[in-house]
């Protein structure tokens, strides 16, 4: 079994022209606990005791800004950063500044095949308070599994499956074939960090997904956002492969929040049979009658 480079999603940043929109969509509707906005007036959130977890930085264009990894300490970071160079990968390392910007010990940066920014980093800082939610209650899953999970839009899959799991590591859990083709890759107990699924000629982001521990608090949140009428790009339901409670709600920045309870695990000290779906899910996740068009997609500028 590959050992993967990186330990968990971290952390997560996007652009928008509508990042003020945030600013109740965060707290009120996912239960988000503001923190104070960066440099540049990006507006940050936390889910847990780390200090920050999303941001949302003022932009042109709604995009997908980077994926913040979590690795092994310093030796862990030294082992990906060789691991990439030798691979032809451009890897930015030892960017003091950006480390400060990110709250962490050292970190570093490169841009995979698909022009996706990826940051690897280590010494996560911690908030001086404990973690207060925007909705009271609201309790999120994070700890080994990390942030959640995300899935991009990638406009070749063997090409995919060669970076992120031939050269990240990251472990295949699964594919769902339903005419729409997705596979689902894991680095720790969480059924999947990363997935992602092809469309010839584009790249994009579908949805980041939060997990939280009361499946009550993912009903309550489905009726705040029918109750402020916000888009909702698939109904309550229940995963086949990774069997998640959710709903998926367009955020004001173009992509879908997963929001769901109950998430499958993973043991990761065992060898793990590649699961194959024809299904998404048990019953629910119905799209509306106008299904929402992906809000981050944009043709590929891909690289060998």
């Amino acid at each position: 079994m590959t050992q993967p480079l990186i330990q968990s999603l971290a952390y997560i940043g996007f652009t928008s022209p509508t990042a003020e929109e945030w600013k109740t969509f965060g707290p009120d509707i996912l239960g988000l606990e503001a923190v104070d906005a960066g440099a540049d007036g990006s507006l940050r959130y936390r889910l847990d005791d780390q200090a920050w977890r999303i941001a949302v930085h003022p932009g042109d264009a709604n995009d997908l800004a980077y994926l913040g990894w979590a690795v092994d300490g310093p030796d862990g970071l030294d082992r990906a950063v060789q691991a990439l160079t030798a691979a032809g990968v451009d890897v930015h390392a030892d960017d003091l500044d950006l480390a400060v910007t990110r709250g962490t010990e050292a970190v570093a940066w490169f841009i995979d095949p698909f022009g996706f920014r990826h940051e690897l980093a280590h010494g996560f800082a911690t908030a001086t308070t404990p973690f207060t939610p925007g909705r009271p209650g609201v309790s999120f899953v994070t700890g080994d599994g990390g942030l959640g999970h995300a899935v991009l839009i990638v406009p070749d899959l063997d090409q995919a499956t060669d970076f992120y799991v031939g050269l990240l590591g990251f472990g295949h859990s699964d594919d769902i074939d339903m005419g729409l083709f997705v596979r689902f890759l894991h680095c720790n107990p969480r059924h999947h960090t990363l997935a992602f699924s092809a469309v010839p000629g584009m790249v994009g982001v579908h949805h980041l997904m939060l997990e939280v521990a009361d499946p009550d608090d993912v009903g309550r949140a489905y009726d705040l956002v029918n109750a402020a009428e916000l888009p909702v790009a698939m109904t309550l339901g229940k995963h086949t492969n990774d069997e998640m409670f959710s709903f998926y709600v367009r955020t004001p920045s173009g992509f879908e929040i997963e929001y769901g309870s109950g998430g499958r695990l993973i043991d990761t000290t065992q060898p793990w049979e590649t699961g194959q779906y024809d299904a998404m899910s048990y019953w629910g996740h119905k799209p509306p009658a106008a299904p929402l068009f992906p809000g981050i997609l944009r043709p590929a500028e891909v690289t060998a």
